[in-house]
């Protein structure tokens, strides 16, 4: 197989962001997506609403990637889509939009596991001297909204969990705490934000002890709204008397769990190679810690660009270039799965 003018189209569609791009050769060409406002109202995605607006956006995105990218459905090779985990209804979208290309062009498919996506998007290249790609083996922090989990990357197709979270997920965690306090959806960068204005040692939350490299974050919620239910009774403007301090301190308690566990894990697996990735990546203070930690610690550490933080096709479409090098396709009877672990 030529690994000359290899164009990979890649799909993302497993949450509320309708996403395209184009890779040729390893370069990233374009990188398109659509956010969708309408879950703002209700507090969180909701999840027909949301495979409605993939269906009015997927065609437009596609259209302007292909443009922006200076490329023509004719050029593709192969078109690379999330088959999960994620939102069932979204991930049809993605999957059927991708199945009617691939037949209707005559090329190949390629499935994509979300999570290793969002590893893999370290390798994603717009051809910028001095880029920085992790070494195989590395550990990367993967956290959103729906996952917080420390993986060991002995490949881009070879991952294991070594550890991950027994309930909530660190997203989930801002987003709700955000909502108690009455900030809106989603929660985490309003907390982020706010949390530049507070002191992160004002208040003291529950940490969770638990073994190995697991986290928890059902105890810290629970910690979080008790305390402020206790407060409110003393004095009904405490959150908003306090609300920078509170999203100081709710925010370096996560930070220091996530990087608790981090730590533990590199100790002990001896890797020199420290990726973080996933939309929670985003967050400005669990970037500086980063930061900090391999300053002190000497790693060589890897932080995603804010674009390939959140959900992004760029990602997708890396995944697929390093399955099309390995010849690595798919069918059309496969189905999207909601849920799955890497």
């Amino acid at each position: 197989m030529s690994t000359k003018n290899i164009v990979i189209l890649g799909i993302e569609s497993s949450c509320d962001d309708t996403s395209a791009a184009v890779i040729r050769d390893g370069i990233l060409l374009s990188n398109v997506t659509a956010s969708q406002s309408v879950h703002e109202a209700y507090g969180g995605v909701v999840p027909e609403l949301a495979s409605r607006a993939h269906q009015q956006n997927i065609v437009p995105v596609v259209s302007e990637a292909l443009k922006r990218a200076g490329v023509s459905r004719g050029d593709l090779s192969a078109v690379a889509f999330t088959r999960g985990p994620g939102l069932l209804g979204s991930l049809l979208v993605g999957t059927s939009f991708a199945k009617g290309i691939a037949q209707a062009l005559g090329i190949k498919m390629i499935d994509v596991n979300h999570l290793q996506a969002h590893v893999l998007a370290h390798f994603v290249s717009e051809g910028i001297e001095g880029e920085r790609h992790p070494s195989f083996p590395f550990l990367c922090l993967l956290v959103s909204g729906g996952n917080s989990q420390i993986l060991l990357v002995k490949s881009y197709k070879e991952m294991s969990i070594i550890g991950q979270t027994i309930d909530d997920a660190a997203g989930e965690a801002f987003d709700k705490c955000a909502k108690v306090m009455g900030l809106p959806y989603p929660g985490g960068p309003h907390i982020d934000r706010l949390a530049k204005q507070g002191d992160p040692k004002r208040f003291k939350f529950a940490k969770p002890h638990i073994p190995d490299f697991d986290y928890s974050f059902s105890g810290l919620k629970t910690s979080f709204l008790y305390f402020l239910r206790d407060e409110i009774a003393k004095n009904p403007d405490f959150i908003e008397q306090n609300l920078p301090d509170l999203c100081a301190s709710l925010q370096a308690t996560i930070i220091e769990i996530l990087m608790s566990k981090l730590r533990l894990a590199a100790s002990q697996y001896n890797v020199n190679h420290i990726a973080l990735a996933g939309g929670v990546s985003a967050n400005s203070g669990l970037r500086d810690a980063f930061v900090k930690y391999g300053e002190e610690s000497g790693k060589e550490i890897y932080i995603p660009k804010f674009s390939f933080t959140t959900d992004n096709a760029a990602m997708v479409a890396q995944a697929g270039y390093f399955k099309y090098l390995d010849g690595d396709f798919c069918d059309m009877n496969l189905a999207p799965y909601a849920r799955v672990t890497v």
